[in-house]
């Protein structure tokens, strides 16, 4: 009997290729981009941890020079002479590969920092040139590097003996100390042994994975969201299937197959199908993530300075997700359907007007879920707190919106139908009502794409306008110059007072301020800054007061983490508290800033010295090469404003490539949902069309009326869309970049942008139409003739 029953149930699929077709294809297309992106997200987080482990990272506390630079190897045989317990590490640059040195005696990790799998002794680990790296590094080098392969090293990094990277780099000085866990009970303080020194907690060191979560986070959300849109086309492939097989289950269980049975059988049918699509879905994510992870790797090592490999690995954490998600969704999916012939009586699944109660009762229940999840995301306006409110919110709001769509389209529709007079429209817009049942999922899908689509491209045409606009204020000075000692800054100071229009120095120390890490930072007060800063708030008098001593600056990051505004009093040092006189915009530093006068700066920390100087000056060039001839300075620490800008912007643009892709990928899936609906709604309407077609409406003009269906459809879902769209902009600006970056970016509106969107959902809606409307056309007349011997 079960043999017998799943025969029947899969004869069903092969009657119905294009069906199949489309419940394969659609959970496919929606597990290769889930996939696909935690693919990406598997291989960053692998490198993230490889380099973590590797060093020590965020594992140990650090020693670092209080002004930045280097550490002499005298201090840190210092400090090993005084009991102080540290290890050396040194790092550099070498062949465009970060080179990274320490000590195995007495690293942390012992001898397991540095690898040895080959077996080799001591010797030959420290001989000349010898480092370790994965594959695709070691290629970077030239022929005087040996390069030991090793594949747990993380991509973009290359470690060695301490000696033989200092040896590599011509340099005899140290970058840092790492603090190992076990001191000795009684030893001296450390300003007493090394003043130039100070710790670093290991909380305080940069955790590259923490600090790219929200990057990630923002990745797992737009897969997500495009696993949704797919599964829409699963979903309604299913529901469709159902309708179609009405009579055979009807059949089924009058010949006496048990519920229970007849449930398990369809269970498995359709099980069995999700996993081979979704098997289908892992190998295309494959492919997306080996296509996209290269622009992903140049906007993290952009963005944060954080390596990742290039290539993608089969790692089990990304396609069992893949292949668990999928079989989630797709039993989610089949869930309603079989609650309802669990509770329909034996004969009332074959009547349709059954079906069509049970689709009212379901609608109810749709709407009352949209009410709850849009009330939800309104209450988390209000309270919520943290970036997983924020996209909480944002699941909320999407999830809610789509569930109403059916019931909004279906309402403007019945407000537009009265002011039809002729008989063939008012049959147009009734129609169109029915279908909407049928197509619901894949108009919810192009709701989905389009508001995403809407929301995404607002906020990074926002944010781009933003960033110009912040770029040409702090990237006013035509030179930037970075010095490595106090005799160089003082020399190139006297040097530009005489010979360029201004000089800018900047002196900078990280600190604690308000319980938060902070850069401080000394400026020289001057026209510069008075013209090009813009403030987001401001108490008036803003340079005059810095310039005076008597105010500070912070920037937009630090504000809102410690809640301070305009007039409040910060806390710089026992004997100097300054109120706030400025809050400044500060986009692309995810840590928080305060800005004092240069003499106030230097009253505080006298040692530090100007490290950047920015150079206001109408030769650039004729600067440039004086500075090298006079100073010393090489052209390498040396770069001029059109550089920096061009160099920034290009990592704009690399951040919102993935973003950009996975929203022409979700717009494409939603056409292809359309386009499903309407092939398997195709064979369910022939009895709709016969009567209207025997009143003398030819095929040709049922299937015009059919495309224009689909793209007045279209044309409502993208005015659903467009408040929707800049709700989740909102979100994305107000919320969820506050929450991860600790700033807000204007909201700008581009209309014209808008219209392309809907263009777009048009032109994909029209294509989507012109098969099932070809097919229409072609109907034999006999088909059509066939409605009429049917009793029903």
């Amino acid at each position: 009997m079960i043999r017998t029953c799943l025969g029947a149930l899969m004869s069903h699929w092969w009657r119905n290729p294009v069906q199949l077709f489309a419940f394969l294809a659609g959970l496919a297309l929606a597990t290769a981009l889930w996939s696909g992106v935690q693919a990406i997200n598997a291989e960053a987080r692998a490198s993230y941890d490889a380099a973590a482990t590797t060093l020590g990272e965020g594992q140990f506390d650090q020693l670092v020079a209080t002004q930045g630079g280097a550490i002499p190897q005298e201090t840190y045989v210092a400090l090993r002479l005084a009991g102080w317990l540290v290890s050396p590490l040194i790092e550099g640059q070498l062949d465009g590969v970060r080179l990274i040195g320490i000590d195995p005696l007495t690293s942390p990790n012992g001898f397991a920092a540095l690898p040895n799998d080959s077996g080799q002794p001591l010797g030959d680990l420290t001989g000349p040139g010898r480092l370790f790296a994965n594959a695709q590094t070691a290629q970077m080098f030239g022929d005087n590097v040996t390069v030991t392969v090793d594949a747990n090293i993380a991509p973009g990094l290359a470690i060695g003996d301490i000696g033989v990277v200092q040896r590599l780099l011509d340099r005899d000085n140290l970058s840092r100390l790492i603090v190992l866990p076990k001191q000795p009970r009684i030893q001296p303080e450390l300003s007493d042994v090394a003043p130039g020194l100070t710790r670093q907690s290991a909380q305080q060191a940069a955790d590259i994975g923490q600090l790219t979560d929200s990057f990630h986070l923002n990745l797992t959300a737009f897969g997500l969201l495009s696993f949704a849109v797919g599964l829409f086309i699963v979903h309604s492939t299913i529901g469709l299937a159902f309708e179609q097989r009405r009579a055979m289950i009807r059949t089924l269980r009058a010949l006496g197959v048990p519920l229970r049975v007849l449930i398990v059988m369809i269970s498995i049918e359709m099980l069995c199908l999700a996993a081979i699509g979704a098997g289908i879905g892992v190998v295309l994510g494959y492919l997306i993530a080996a296509l996209l992870l290269p622009d992903v790797a140049a906007t993290l090592d952009g963005l944060y300075g954080a390596q990742i490999a290039g290539t993608v690995q089969l790692r089990a954490s990304w396609w069992l997700s893949g292949l668990l998600i999928a079989l989630l969704g797709t039993t989610a999916a089949l869930t309603a359907r079989l609650w309802a012939i669990a509770q329909m009586p034996l004969l009332a699944s074959v009547r349709p007007r059954a079906w069509a109660m049970a689709s009212a009762g379901r609608m109810r229940v749709q709407m009352a879920c949209a009410v709850g999840l849009l009330m939800s995301a309104a209450l988390l306006i209000l309270v919520g707190d943290g970036l997983m409110a924020g996209f909480a919110l944002l699941g909320c709001l999407l999830i809610g919106a789509a569930l109403a769509l059916p019931v909004i389209v279906g309402w403007i529709v019945s407000r537009i139908a009265p002011l039809s007079q002729a008989p063939l429209w008012q049959w147009f817009w009734a129609d169109t009502r029915q279908q909407l049942s049928g197509l619901s999922l894949a108009l919810m899908a192009l709701l989905l794409a389009i508001s995403a689509n809407i929301g995404v491209s607002t906020m990074v045409s926002s944010f781009r306008l933003t960033f110009v606009g912040f770029l040409d204020q702090r990237l006013a000075p035509e030179l930037f110059v970075r010095t490595q000692t106090a005799e160089q800054s003082t020399a190139l100071t006297t040097f530009l007072e005489e010979n360029a229009t201004a000089v800018l120095p900047v002196r900078r120390i990280a600190t604690v301020v308000a319980g938060q890490p902070v850069a401080l930072m000394g400026l020289r007060v001057g026209p510069t800054y008075r013209d090009n800063w813009a403030f987001l708030a401001n108490a008036g008098d803003v340079w005059d007061r810095v310039a005076a001593g008597e105010a500070l600056i912070v920037n937009e990051q630090l504000s809102r983490r410690a809640d301070l505004g305009i007039g409040d009093k910060v806390s710089l040092a026992s004997d100097l508290t300054l109120p706030i006189a400025g809050i400044v915009g500060d986009y692309g530093n995810p840590k928080g800033q305060v800005v004092i006068a240069e003499h106030v700066f230097t009253n505080l920390h006298p040692t530090i010295f100007a490290r950047e100087l920015g150079v206001r000056t109408d030769d650039v060039e004729g600067v440039r090469n004086a500075i090298t001839a006079t100073v010393g300075i090489p052209p390498n620490a040396m770069i001029n404003q059109a550089t920096i800008k061009a160099i920034s912007l290009e990592v704009f643009e690399r951040t919102f490539t993935v973003t950009a892709a996975l929203n022409v990928l979700t717009l494409l899936v939603a056409g292809f949902a359309i386009l499903m609906s309407l092939l398997t709604l195709a064979d369910l309407r022939v009895p709709q069309l016969a009567p209207v077609w025997a009143l003398g409406m030819t095929r040709r003009r049922l299937s015009l009326l059919e495309v224009v269906r689909a793209m007045v459809l279209a044309a409502l879902v993208s005015l659903c869309a467009l408040p929707l769209g800049l709700a989740l902009a909102w979100v994305l600006l107000s919320i969820v970049n506050v929450e991860a970056f600790g700033w807000q970016l204007p909201m700008f509106l581009f209309p014209y942008e808008y219209l392309k969107l809907g263009g777009y959902a048009l032109i994909a809606a029209f294509l989507a139409a012109l098969w099932p409307a070809w097919r229409l056309a072609r109907t034999p007349p006999s088909a059509l003739l066939k409605v009429f011997a049917n009793e029903r």
